[in-house]
């Protein structure tokens, strides 16, 4: 299970490969557009409206 950032509020839930996507359903129930991977060493972003990932 890897852990994501909402850039907005700070949430952190876990990925879309974890059973409950923790993530993402706060996406859908927020709408908070930008999170960002809390793993260290990783940098990257990605933008839910966009379907996006930037680094």
């Amino acid at each position: 299970m890897h852990l994501r950032l909402c850039l907005e509020c700070g949430h952190v839930g876990c990925c879309d490969d974890s059973p409950n996507k923790h993530a993402t359903k706060h996406y859908h129930a927020t709408s908070h557009p930008v999170i960002r991977s809390f793993e260290p060493g990783e940098r990257w972003r990605y933008c839910y409206p966009d379907d996006l990932f930037v680094e």
